[in-house]
């Protein structure tokens, strides 16, 4: 008899409308792959040559100030630029390209060069999702922009580079393809039930626990059935909502709660500093309406089997779709039975 948790299989991301592979028989197999050496985790409270520490020079020559909480600025060396000059190129119908024009923003999610978001107290996060909240409404003021991506990339191996906590906001004036995709998926649930896409998934996963990792009143964290990286997961809210400045006081605080105990719970999985991907995807703007959309945030972790085993994409993955070898099922439990206090602060 077929068994999700034994034989291979495919799953459908309902987000994006694509398919992965799963084979769980997989995790038997010996690993003789590549195996790397731990980085060091033993960053001070402040550091004289970071570009991103209160009262040091950046690259470009600035001087950042005594700040004590967060602090935001412009990226010092964009992708995107807002004096782009318009323009496009059609060659034949088959050579295509357009100008992409938008603001780079970089947040420091605190004074401390040591403090990671889950060696934050969940006040501290609360201050960055204030702040994300004033960039997004700031930015989104600009009709230019079409969509706000903000973002953290955790740790070098993630293409991180520079070690203070920090993530990062990308606006442009256009929307990008997984967020199309996105769009696409919940609009079409949404005319068809009246109901938000991820209102009735997270139903649905409540009732039957199995890839729960935290909930409290207002949010879930959850690993997705479709999940693709060994230990991906996702954040949304209860209450549908298109983007975070329409969530309450008590919302953010949650928000800053579940976000705090997800991140202790991946650092305390193979004690370390975890490293991951992770953004929020929300509703475009300046797009018109999209009542379809359903705020929440997604971590992509690389790590595999331990903490210096990773899973990369490659063969088959870039060739045909992604595959997976451990299930979500097993990876919710996994993160579930961890502690939700960090192992540095137990």
């Amino acid at each position: 008899m077929f068994d999700l948790k034994e034989h291979s299989h495919t799953r459908y991301n309902l987000l994006t409308g694509d398919w992965i592979l799963v084979s769980p028989h997989r995790t038997k197999r010996p690993w003789q792959g590549k195996v790397e050496t731990l980085p060091a985790d033993d960053r001070p409270v402040y550091d004289h040559n970071c570009y991103l520490c209160p009262g040091n020079k950046r690259a470009d020559g600035s001087i950042n100030p005594p700040y004590t909480d967060s602090f935001v600025f412009t990226n010092d060396f964009s992708s995107l630029l807002k004096d782009t000059p318009d323009g496009s190129v059609n060659i034949g119908g088959l050579l295509k390209a357009e100008s992409a024009k938008g603001i780079c923003r970089v947040i420091s999610f605190s004074a401390d060069h040591s403090l990671t978001l889950p060696l934050l107290p969940a006040e501290g996060i609360r201050k960055v999702i204030d702040l994300w909240c004033e960039e997004f409404e700031t930015i989104a003021s600009d009709p230019s922009i079409k969509h706000i991506q903000i973002f953290e990339n955790k740790g070098d191996v993630m293409g991180c580079s520079n070690p203070h906590p920090h993530g990062q906001i990308w606006a442009q004036n256009s929307v990008p393809l997984e967020v199309q995709k996105e769009t696409i998926q919940q609009k079409k649930y949404f005319e068809e039930n009246n109901k938000s896409l991820l209102s009735a998934y997270i139903e649905l996963e409540l009732q039957q626990q199995e890839r729960i990792v935290l909930e409290n009143e207002h949010f879930v964290a959850l690993v997705p059935f479709w999940a693709v990286w060994p230990y991906e997961t996702m954040i949304v809210s209860k209450r549908h909502v298109q983007n975070i400045t329409q969530l309450t006081g008590d919302e953010r605080n949650a928000f800053a709660s579940i976000m705090k105990k997800l991140t202790a719970k991946y650092d305390n999985l193979f004690t370390i500093s975890f490293p991951y991907s992770a953004g929020i995807h929300q509703a475009p703007v300046n797009d018109g309406d999209h009542p379809e959309w359903h705020l929440h945030m997604h971590f992509y972790p690389p790590l595999l089997r331990s903490a210096t085993v990773k899973k990369f994409m490659v063969g088959y993955e870039m060739l045909a779709n992604p595959q997976r070898d451990i299930t979500a099922e097993w990876a919710a439990e996994k993160l579930r039975s961890l502690s939700e206090v960090h192992y540095k602060q137990g």
